[in-house]
């Protein structure tokens, strides 16, 4: 859930992130309005509505990918090598980029739960308002939930960022340490560490099988895992040559959106060809696509017609955070309005055209002009002469 300068986004990664924040708020509007239960049945087969329903988890396994990927490209470009990170710089871009809009939400939340609002109070015994608030702080919210069942859906989003953020922690410190030893040394055991955590994502997801069903979708493993896939990814874009890979771009293009979208689409077949290795095809073809992107495969991405999914994905922190105050009213409409199975689909249109504004004023009025203050006050921020936004 990066961002860079408007020069310096990439229309392609935009695109696939974008799809991935869409995947998402379909997912938990037709958790609690099912698409194969409307009128849409009678008209798209049933495996690809199913599809819909549940791409959500999928689509939070992107998010991984590409956020392994930017934040070592980011790296790799800001201080030449892994080794050359400065710790403290990372981490305080990191907070300047994250804790503004989670640190808002979390006030909010807090609010509306001591208000009394039913769908902002917590319904298990074992949980509490403090618990819940320290476990979003430090990085734990995903077990909090796995020891006490599921938060109100407004908190049960920021399990995600508990895995990003270990990863915000581990990253600095792993690139640090090989730094204090031979480059050549150093560099090869970073990039061996992630290649064996891109590859674990199999055993990660075996090992869960028979845990909770709230483990097995917010387990750190398959978690760090995807995020390693991108991190795989991003080193290898700035090792190959600059002719190999053009001749290779094309067919990681291909072969990567083909992949994503098989995943997408029909994950049962690929299950049952593949079984726990579906997970490792998935993530590959993630990492595959964001290599093709990354040296300019898919002109037509660029296009006016893409202008909107793309920006989806430029604001895909700020609408990931936000889509469920848009999405829980919408459901308490549909049941208030006589919940009218044939035209349910309907109410999708809307839910994404108003998770997608509130997104866009989050950004405009708190997430970059509280970024830019950060930065700008904590020295980390040279006043651009374009008038741009730095990169994060």
């Amino acid at each position: 859930m990066q961002t860079t300068s408007g020069a310096q986004r990439n229309p392609g990664i935009d695109l696939l992130r974008g799809l991935s924040i869409i995947l998402v708020v379909i997912h938990h509007l037709a958790m609690r309005i099912p698409l194969m239960h409307t009128g849409l049945s009678a008209v798209f087969p049933a495996r690809l509505l199913k599809a819909l329903t549940w791409d959500g988890p999928t689509g939070v396994k992107i998010f991984f990918v590409i956020s392994g990927f930017l934040i070592t490209d980011h790296t790799l470009r800001r201080w030449g090598s892994p080794g050359g990170i400065n710790v403290f710089a990372f981490s305080a871009r990191r907070a300047c980029r994250i804790l503004p809009c989670l640190l808002v939400l979390l006030a909010i939340l807090t609010v509306l739960n001591l208000a009394g609002m039913p769908d902002f109070l917590f319904h298990h015994d074992n949980q509490t308002l403090p618990g819940a608030l320290f476990a979003a702080l430090f990085m734990h919210l995903n077990l909090y939930e796995a020891r006490t069942n599921y938060l109100p859906a407004n908190w049960d989003v920021l399990w995600s960022l508990s895995v990003e953020e270990l990863f915000y922690v581990a990253f600095p410190i792993l690139c640090f340490l090989s730094g204090r030893i031979p480059k050549v040394i150093g560099s090869g055991l970073l990039a061996l560490v992630f290649v064996l955590l891109a590859l674990s994502i199999p055993f990660a997801e075996w090992q869960i099988r028979n845990a909770s069903e709230i483990w097995q979708d917010e387990a750190y493993g398959p978690g760090m895992s995807a995020i390693a896939m991108g991190v795989c990814a991003a080193l290898l874009a700035h090792r190959l040559t600059p002719a190999l890979y053009a001749r290779l771009t094309p067919w990681l293009g291909w072969i990567g959106a083909i992949g994503v979208g098989f995943s997408l689409i029909d994950t049962p077949v690929l299950w049952a060809t593949l079984g726990y290795g579906a997970f490792l095809f998935f993530t590959a073809s993630c990492a595959a696509l964001l290599l093709a992107f990354y040296n300019g495969w898919g002109k037509a991405i660029g296009s006016r017609f893409l202008a909107w999914p793309r920006q989806w994905g430029r604001l895909s922190y700020e609408i990931y955070l936000s889509h469920m105050f848009v999405v829980m009213p919408m459901v308490h409409l549909f049941r208030t309005t006589g919940e009218n199975w044939t035209l349910g689909w309907v109410w999708f249109i809307p839910a994404l055209g108003l998770s997608f504004c509130l997104g866009v004023l989050v950004d405009r009025f708190l997430s970059r002009p509280a970024d830019r203050w950060l930065l700008e006050k904590s020295g980390l921020r040279r006043p651009q002469p374009s008038g741009r936004i730095a990169e994060i």
